[in-house]
């Protein structure tokens, strides 16, 4: 039987929070995927779809943020 792996922090973790390209990524995608649903609720103002669109974007940015070196992560 396998143990079970318990979550934990990063000992850095609001330095990350405050530099990591990947962090600030998944933020921005997770307000497009919000404003996706938000928005319609109060009119049509853009095309449907563009707000998935975007946090599709900015969820790759995040996937290719976190495997490129950010060396102003460790200043």
């Amino acid at each position: 039987m396998s143990a079970r792996r318990q979550l934990c922090l990063l000992d850095d973790w609001r330095r990350v929070a405050r530099r990591a390209w990947s962090f600030r990524f998944s933020l921005v995608a997770a307000v497009f995927t919000v404003a996706e649903v938000v928005v319609p609720l109060f009119g049509d103002v853009l095309p449907r779809g563009v707000f998935v669109l975007l946090a599709f974007s900015a969820s790759i940015g995040a996937a290719i943020a976190r495997l490129v070196a950010q060396p102003e992560m460790y200043r």
